[in-house]
C-alpha cells in the first residue's frame, strides 16, 4: 500500500507564502539599516546584571547601601620578598601612587597609603587584616576604591588599572588583580568575544553541514539568507522592545540559525518527498506544497518553542528574563524568514534538490518500530536521573574561567588570601538599651560575632565597627574617650567619614562587611549565609537585612534551579495541550508526552554525572533542547497523519512517516549538534558548557523522537499491515 495521490495544486498557504516575498524582503532590508545605525550589539553586563532592577533582592542590597555607603572595590595581592622591607615599601609605593592617579580612582589603601605608619600595620587590628595575608606572610594586599562612573568610564578605569598592574608587575614583585567590577569586565570580554567568534563560525559550521547533507547551492544560498533574515528581524525586534544584549542573549545568533534551520530542514524534507511522489511537476509547485504540508506542524512547534521561551519571564534572574524576550522574538522571526524567504530558493531550482539519501525508495525499508531501542533509551533515562542529585546549580565565581589559566590562578590567589566576593549583613540588638549599639552589652555582642565570623572558614576580612573601634583606641589618648566620642572621631573628615560604612545615624544599626572566599567552598552560598545567620542569633542580635554580590550569587542559584523546575514544568504542561491538538488521539498524545518527558533527566542528569555547574548561561540548554526535541515529535506525528488520510493503517502511517522524516530528524540534529558543539571551544567556561549541553540534548531528543514515540503510539503491526518488502 502506498500514499493516495495528492493533487499536484499548491495549497492557498502556499500562495500566501510566495505573494510575502517581497514585503518581507522589504523589511529585512529595513531592519538591517536599524541594526547597523541603533543596535548595540555588545553584551551589557554589570555587578547587578543577575537581577531585574524591581526584585526584591537587589532592592534589599540597594537598601543597605544607601543607609551604609560603600564602593566598589577592586583587590590586589602583591607577592615579594619581604613587604615590609625599604626596597618592598617603594615598590608598593610607587603602584600606588599610580593606581591613584588613574581617573575613577577615589583611593589606594595600602602599606604605604592609609595607615599612619608601615611598620604599624602587623599589630593594627585593622591594616593588619586588610593588608597582610595571614596565609602567606610574603605577600601584601591593595585595596582600591572606585568612585561612582557610567559603564564606559568604568571600563576604562579598570583597562588603565590593568596597564598599571603590567607595568609593574616583575617576577620579584608578582601582582594579581580580583574583585567583583574586574571579574565583571572579564565576563564582558569573554562573551563579545564568543559573540564575534563563535557566530561567525557557527554561520561556516551550519553552512558546511547543510552543504554536506543536501548537496545544493540553492539549499545552502536559501538556508543562509533566511538565517541571517531571522537574526536580523530578532536583533531589530529586540532593539524596538527595548532589550538588550545581556549575558545569556549573545548567544541569540546562534538560537536564531537553530531555530530556522529546523523549519528548513523539515520544509526541504517535505519538499523532497513530494518531488519523489509527482515527478514531473515543476520545482515551484513541489516548494508550494512541501510549504503546505509542514506549514501545520511548524507553526505548532513555533508556538511550544515560544511559550517556552517566554515561561522564563517568571523568573528574576535578569539574564534568563533578557533571554525569554529575545528567544520569543527570535522563534517568530525564524519561522517568518523560513516561510516567507526559504520556499522561493526551493522554487528556483530546475528540480527540488535531493540530501544524500533520496526518500523515492522508503517505502521498500519500512518496518514496524523495534522494543529493544526504545527500552534502552528509557533505561539511559532513568540511569541518567539519579545524577539530577548532583546538579550544581550555584557554582563558584572561579567555574567561570578555565581552571589553570592566568586568570583563575589569580582570583584563586587573592580569593584565599582575603576573599573576593562581598557580602554585607545589617544586625541590631533587640535588648539594646535606648535602641543604641553603643552600650557594654551590645558592643560585648557585636565583638563576640566579630570573632565568630573571622573563624568562619568560608570568610576572608571581615569588617565592622568593633574592628575601626579597636583601631581608634590606637590612636594616642583614644583610650579616654568613650565609643559614642570614638564613634564621632570616626564619623568626622579627620577619618574621611569611614564610620558611615558601619553604624547607621541612629546608632542602633551596624554593618558587618566580609569577603567571601569561593575556592574550596563545599557547602551553597544559602548554607553559608543561614550558617552565618545562625551565628548572629547565637549572639543575641537579629538580622535586620542581607545583600551584597554574595548574596544575589546565592539567590541566583536558586532561581537557576526554579527557573528550570517551572520552565520545564510550564513547557511541559503546554506541550500536553498543543501535542492532544496535534495528535487528535490519546495514544499518540500520551506517547509524545512520555517521549518528551525522557529528555530533561537524559541531559540534565548526564550533566549531574559529568559534573557539569549549571549556571546561568548553560541552564537554558535544557529548554532549547526540548524545544528541538518538540519540533521533531510533531512533524513525525504530522507526517503519521497524513498518511492515515492516504488511506494507511496506524502501523503502515509510524512506518512510513519513520521512514521519511527519520534522516531530516536526525539530519536535523546532526546540524544542530554539529553547530553548537563549535562552542566546545571557546574559552569561557559557561558558552563551553552551553554549546555541550545543547548538543547532548538534541542527541538525547532525536534518540526518543525516533526510538520511544513510535514504539508506544504505533499498535503491533500484524503482517498484513506491513507493506511488502
Amino acid at each position: 500500500m502506498t500514499d493516495a495521490p495528492e493533487t499536484p495544486q499548491p495549497p492557498r498557504a502556499a500562495a500566501l507564502v510566495r505573494a510575502a516575498f517581497l514585503p518581507l524582503l522589504a523589511l529585512v532590508l529595513g531592519a538591517l539599516v536599524l541594526v547597523i545605525t541603533r543596535v548595540d550589539l555588545a553584551p551589557s553586563v554589570s555587578p547587578d546584571f543577575f537581577f531585574a532592577t524591581e526584585d526584591p533582592a537587589l532592592a534589599s542590597t540597594r537598601a543597605i547601601e544607601e543607609v551604609f555607603p560603600t564602593s566598589e572595590q577592586l583587590y590586589l595581592m602583591a607577592r615579594l620578598a619581604d613587604p615590609l622591607s625599604a626596597e618592598g615599601l617603594a615598590r608598593v609605593r610607587a603602584l600606588s601612587d599610580a593606581l591613584k592617579a588613574i581617573p575613577g580612582v577615589s583611593s589606594v589603601l595600602s602599606l604605604t597609603h592609609g595607615p599612619p605608619r608601615p611598620e604599624a600595620v602587623p599589630g593594627s587590628a585593622l591594616w593588619g587584616r586588610l593588608l597582610l595575608s595571614a596565609e602567606d606572610p610574603r605577600s601584601t594586599n591593595l585595596v582600591v576604591t572606585l568612585g561612582p562612573a557610567t559603564e564606559d568610564a568604568r571600563r576604562a578605569t579598570l583597562e588603565a588599572a590593568e596597564q598599571v598592574v603590567a607595568r609593574h608587575d616583575l617576577p620579584s614583585f608578582a601582582l594579581e588583580m580580583s574583585g567583583v567590577p574586574f571579574v565583571v569586565e572579564l565576563v564582558r570580554r569573554s562573551l563579545v568575544r564568543d559573540l564575534r567568534t563563535f557566530s561567525f563560525a557557527a554561520v561556516l559550521v551550519f553552512g558546511l553541514l547543510v552543504a554536506l547533507v543536501y548537496r545544493s547551492w540553492r539549499v545552502l544560498a536559501g538556508t543562509l539568507v533566511s538565517c541571517a533574515a531571522a537574526v536580523v528581524l530578532t536583533l531589530a525586534g529586540s532593539h524596538l522592545l527595548g532589550a538588550k544584549i545581556g549575558v545569556l542573549s549573545a548567544n541569540i545568533v546562534t538560537i536564531v540559525f537553530v531555530l530556522t534551520l529546523s523549519h528548513i530542514v523539515f520544509l526541504t524534507a517535505n519538499a523532497e518527498r513530494v518531488a519523489a511522489e509527482h515527478p514531473g511537476l515543476e520545482a515551484a509547485r513541489q516548494a508550494g506544497l512541501g510549504v503546505g504540508r509542514t506549514l501545520g506542524a511548524s507553526f505548532w512547534a513555533m508556538a511550544t518553542t515560544l511559550f517556552g521561551f517566554l515561561s522564563l519571564r517568571l523568573a528574576s534572574a535578569q539574564p534568563l528574563r533578557e533571554l525569554a524576550t529575545a528567544g520569543a522574538i527570535a522563534s517568530a522571526m525564524a519561522m517568518l524568514s523560513a516561510f516567507g524567504l526559504y520556499p522561493r530558493f526551493l522554487a528556483a531550482a530546475p528540480g527540488t534538490p535531493r540530501s544524500a539519501a533520496t526518500l523515492a525508495g522508503a517505502p521498500r525499508r519500512l518496518r514496524p518500530a523495534r522494543t529493544l531501542p526504545a527500552v534502552a533509551v528509557i533505561i539511559l533515562a532513568l540511569v541518567a536521573a539519579f545524577g539530577l542529585r548532583r546538579l550544581d546549580t550555584d557554582p563558584s565565581l572561579l567555574a567561570f574561567f578555565a581552571p589553570g589559566g592566568p586568570i583563575y590562578r589569580g582570583i584563586a590567589r587573592i580569593d584565599a588570601s582575603g576573599g573576593s566576593s562581598p557580602l554585607m549583613m545589617v544586625v541590631r540588638d533587640p535588648e539594646a538599651a535606648g535602641a543604641t549599639l553603643l552600650g557594654d552589652r551590645s558592643a560585648a555582642k557585636l565583638r563576640a560575632l566579630q570573632a565568630a565570623f573571622d573563624a568562619d572558614p568560608v570568610t576572608g576580612v571581615v569588617l565592622s565597627l568593633p574592628v575601626l573601634l579597636d583601631e581608634a583606641r590606637r590612636v594616642p589618648l583614644a583610650r579616654l574617650l568613650s565609643r559614642g566620642q570614638l564613634v564621632d572621631l570616626l564619623l568626622s573628615a579627620r577619618f574621611e567619614h569611614i564610620a558611615r560604612t558601619f553604624i547607621d545615624p541612629s546608632r542602633s544599626r551596624a554593618l558587618f562587611l566580609l569577603r567571601m572566599r569561593e575556592h574550596g567552598r563545599q557547602a551553597t552560598r544559602q548554607a553559608v549565609i543561614a550558617r552565618l545567620e545562625a551565628a548572629i542569633a547565637s549572639q543575641g542580635l537579629e538580622i535586620d537585612a542581607v545583600g551584597g554580590i554574595y548574596d544575589l550569587q546565592a539567590q541566583l542559584g536558586s532561581l537557576v534551579a526554579s527557573s528550570l523546575l517551572r520552565g520545564l514544568g510550564g513547557l511541559m504542561a503546554l506541550f500536553v495541550v498543543i501535542a492532544a491538538l496535534v495528535a487528535a488521539e490519546a495514544r499518540t498524545a500520551a506517547a509524545m508526552v512520555f517521549a518528551l518527558v525522557l529528555v530533561p533527566p537524559l541531559l540534565l542528569g548526564t550533566m549531574g554525572f559529568l559534573g557539569w555547574p549549571v549556571d546561568f548561561i548553560s541552564s537554558p540548554a535544557a529548554n532549547v533542547a526540548l524545544a528541538l526535541g518538540i519540533d521533531g515529535m510533531i512533524h513525525l506525528v504530522a507526517a503519521v497523519r497524513l498518511a492515515r488520510r492516504g488511506g494507511l493503517a496506524p502501523g503502515e502511517a509510524w512506518s512510513l512517516a519513520c521512514a521519511v522524516l527519520r534522516r531530516p530528524i536526525l539530519g536535523a540534529m546532526a546540524i544542530l549538534a554539529g553547530g553548537f558543539g563549535i562552542f566546545a571551544l571557546s574559552s569561557f567556561p559557561p558558552t563551553r558548557r552551553f554549546g555541550l549541553a545543547v548538543a547532548l540534548g538534541t542527541l538525547a531528543a532525536a534518540a526518543s523522537a525516533l526510538l520511544v514515540l513510535p514504539r508506544l503510539a504505533a499498535p503491533r503491526a500484524s503482517d498484513r499491515e506491513r507493506l511488502a518488502p
